[in-house]
Formats: C-alpha cells, structure tokens, sequence
C-alpha cells in the first residue's frame, strides 16, 4: 500500500490523499473507524445555577454539547464503566464552568476549564445572548465518547471516492455539439482542460456526456482519502488513532481465531 499526500492545511484540521494498493473494505474502514470509534471530549452532563437567557436549559445543553473541546488523547480514555462517569473520574471526564451576566453574546470563551489543554475549540462559538439583568451559571461535565455513541463525539468528517482516470479526445465537432452540456469551467480556450477537471472536482460531472470526447475510468485499487477535523484532535492525531485501534481490532480478531 502507497499514500501520497495531496493536499493539507497549515492548521493541520484538514487532508486529503492518495491511498493506492487496497481495495474498498479497508478505506471504508478507515472511514468509519475515524467517524465512530476515535474518541473525544465533548459535554454530557450540567448543574445549571442559573439561566434566564432565552434559551431553554435542554437547548443550552444541546449546542454546548455540540461544541468542539480540545482533546488530549494522553490525558484521557474512554470511561471503562458507568461508576468512573458518576465520580467524575480524572481519567475520562473534565470539569468546566459557564458564567456570564454582561448583556450581548455569550461565546465559548466565556467558558473555564480544569484542564488548560482542553478547552473549547473556537473562542468565538456563540453559545446563547443575554439581555439586561439575564444570566447564566452553568457547571459542565465533559466525558470521553465515541461517535457511534453521538455524533458530538465524532472527531471530524471522513469520505472517500475512486481515482478517476481521464480519456479526453479534443475534436473540435464534438466539443461544437456537446459544449453546452459540460461545466463551462473546464474548457481553456475551446479545449477541454484535463488539470481543470481534477482540480475542480467535476469528473462526476463529465462522466456519461459524451464517452467519445470525455471517457472516465473508475480505478478500484486506488483511492482519494480526505479528512476534516472539528478540532478537537489534528488530523494526524485522528488518523494515528484510527490506525491503532484497527490494529487492536486485528489482534482481538487473530486471538478468536
């Protein structure tokens, strides 16, 4: 098996690649595995003290719990059993703490928590807005999970697709007849641009027009990855732990067999 990277942010929070020399079972599994299995901090539970803002205490948990929070994979596990969850064990759960009464916006870095490391992800998240005299006092319990259990935990967004391999022929009669069925973006001065359509993303687009002008080709053993983070981990983390627990899984399976 190849990877060649294509493409990756400076904030490391998104990737794509080239997987070439596998078959569909394994990408798909990578796939989910980053989706469901890798774990992440996220709110699960809260001790409200006080909220007047506008909205409900279940629609305030709801969008903080759908806040990314900073995860340190080194730090914290996944909860074993229930009882480490109900004594906010230090292993698997963070304390954090809402307290807000000026009026205006109440964004995410309003917000304290136990741990520096882990903290909310993006400071400027707004979380509720306050008018004069309103107020909200809020203690939350952050705990580890995965996002086969709630897609609050789920670590980023994953999919893949097959390499499509381009077959252009630039007859100029068949560009005449078929010009006005195509993206208008991938033409380059009457000719069809085969960098355009890589790049633009538009080989779905062509396909089936006109085979004799465009013919694309679907590879089976090769592979374009991609990977955006929600932050709470980078990419590389995401991947690492991905990788680790499909290793785990093919040892527990070897072990049954």
């Amino acid at each position: 098996m190849k990877l060649t990277k294509l493409k990756k942010t400076k904030d490391n929070l998104n990737i794509s690649f080239q997987v070439s020399g596998c078959n569909e079972a394994f990408i798909n599994s990578m796939r989910r595995l980053v989706i469901e299995e890798v774990p992440t901090l996220a709110i699960e539970d809260l001790e409200v003290k006080e909220n007047s803002s506008a909205l409900y205490d279940e629609m305030l948990a709801l969008r903080l719990g759908l806040c990314p929070i900073k995860t340190d994979l080194k730090s914290y596990r996944l909860p074993t059993n229930k009882d480490e969850i109900e004594e906010r064990a230090a292993s698997c759960t963070l304390q954090m703490a809402l307290k807000a009464s000026k009026k205006g916006y109440v964004y995410a870095d309003n917000a304290t928590s136990k741990d520096p490391k882990c903290k909310f992800v993006y400071p400027k998240m707004p979380l509720t807005k306050l008018a004069s005299k309103q107020k909200v006092d809020l203690i939350m319990y952050a705990v580890m999970g995965q996002g086969k259990e709630h897609i609050k935990w789920s670590p980023g967004l994953a999919w893949f697709k097959n390499k499509a391999n381009l077959t252009i022929k630039n007859d100029k009669d068949l560009i005449e007849k078929f010009k006005s069925k195509y993206p208008s973006q991938i033409f380059e001065k009457d000719q069809i641009s085969k960098d355009k359509i890589e790049k633009l993303g538009l080989c779905d687009a062509v396909d089936g027009i006109c085979d004799d002008l465009i013919k694309v080709d679907y590879a089976t053993d090769v592979f374009e990855f991609m990977l955006e983070s929600w932050g709470q981990l980078t990419c590389n983390e995401i991947l690492d732990e991905a990788s680790n627990i499909l290793i785990q899984k093919a040892e527990e399976m070897e072990k049954l067999i």
